[in-house]
């Protein structure tokens, strides 16, 4: 059985904006999440993530940092390689390698009872639809030094009890930290 994670960058003040550039990430973050992509066993994206996230089905990042371009090319690689299902009633399709799965709980249900590893919730909107349905199973925030006072909450609506179970840092400011929901004994 798979294992359902929802990480993301988030500022001090609870926030993801994935256009903001507070969250660009240093040499070793960026590898971090090279090796993240490589290791998993796959992606579940809400549309707006997803859409966000095609960037790297495409040859723009090419233009990039060329100080980074190796590393550029090495995560265009692991996110093209990595199975992806895009959770969304408004697209018709998607790219190469991701399939649509509208928003078939069943579907999601069926990948976490028939993988095995790590499979990676993308985007705080399907990951509160997810944890409301008691699927998610750890909770990965990335914590940056920056308010933002603005975009998307972390969580979105009610969430389960948390224990924190770690903590790490990466690179020179992020610290990971790592929480899993506390099962209620009835």
């Amino acid at each position: 059985m798979a294992k359902l994670v929802f990480g993301m960058n988030t500022s001090l003040d609870g926030y993801v904006d994935h256009d903001d550039e507070a969250f660009a990430p240093d040499p070793v973050m960026f590898k971090y999440f090279i090796e993240q992509t490589r290791r998993t066993a796959g992606s579940i994206y809400g549309r707006g993530l997803y859409e966000v996230m095609r960037y790297w089905d495409g040859n723009d990042w090419e233009q990039g940092d060329s100080a980074m371009g190796g590393d550029l090319r090495a995560f265009a690689e692991a996110w093209r390689a990595m199975p992806k299902w895009v959770v969304s009633r408004s697209l018709e399709s998607v790219g190469p390698n991701a399939t649509l799965i509208g928003d078939d709980v069943d579907a999601v249900r069926k990948l976490k009872a028939d993988l095995v590893g790590e499979i990676e919730v993308g985007g705080p909107k399907l990951a509160a639809s997810l944890t409301r349905l008691g699927l998610i199973d750890e909770y990965q925030l990335f914590l940056h030094p920056v308010v933002l006072g603005h975009g998307r909450p972390f969580f979105v609506g009610p969430q389960p009890r948390l224990r924190l179970v770690a903590s790490d840092r990466i690179g020179e400011d992020v610290i990971r930290l790592t929480y899993v929901p506390v099962k209620s004994e009835c």
